[in-house]
């Protein structure tokens, strides 16, 4: 739902991936953003409506995205597809990150674009620490990515979690996601994307942003 620049890029980015598409959205003159390749359904009307969504085939749907630019639309078509229609996998883009956190907790997975946006911000503006890239409904577990200490390369994954008492979770390596072994070590240039108890958060980022202690 909502053929905005989101939306008509995931759209697309879904149907290039072998997924079949339908695109939601109010005005009509939004579906011109997809390509002219673009096979997918365009169905006119609000993505909360239920015959709107019948139209659009949602009965057979695996997943919905709500990307339209009101936080109030977005939540409540994530509500009926959820609730109405039981598809399990929703998504809602929320521009008040306050929102987001309450909609989070009740189970309703959304993307806060403006604390999304500053905390990237933020990541280019500051030479080290961590930004967050999810947190759980619950609110108490967070995965970070993480900028440490030159001193923490070639040290093995394990240490990092003994220090941390965090989990390294995986790492981007070369613009490749690796997943830590028994006997992996962190390399230089690697990214490094750790699950962390929120009340520990501080203390993890202080720890690998400093050299290590010697054994």
């Amino acid at each position: 739902m909502g053929c905005g620049r989101v939306g008509a890029t995931l759209a697309q980015s879904l149907e290039s991936q072998g997924h079949s598409v339908a695109m939601i959205d109010q005005n009509p003159e939004a579906f011109r953003r997809l390509d002219a390749e673009f096979a997918g359904r365009k169905v006119t009307g609000l993505g909360f409506d239920r015959d709107t969504l019948a139209q659009a085939g949602i009965e057979d749907a695996y997943a919905f995205a709500a990307v339209s630019d009101g936080d109030n639309s977005n939540i409540l078509a994530a509500r009926v597809v959820r609730e109405t229609f039981g598809v399990d996998r929703v998504v809602a883009r929320i521009y008040d990150p306050r929102r987001a956190e309450i909609y989070q907790r009740l189970g309703i997975p959304t993307v806060a674009t403006v604390r999304w946006t500053a905390g990237q911000v933020l990541r280019r503006l500051l030479p080290e620490g961590a930004t967050d890239e999810y947190r759980d409904s619950s609110g108490q577990i967070r995965l970070l990515q993480m900028d440490v200490h030159a001193g923490w390369f070639g040290r093995p994954f394990r240490a990092i979690e003994d220090a941390t008492q965090a989990r390294v979770a995986f790492v981007t390596r070369y613009g490749d996601g690796v997943l830590p072994t028994p006997e992996g070590v962190l390399q230089e240039n690697d990214v490094l994307h750790l699950l962390v108890r929120v009340d520990d958060s501080a203390a993890v980022e202080r720890t690998l942003t400093r050299r290590p202690e010697e054994s």
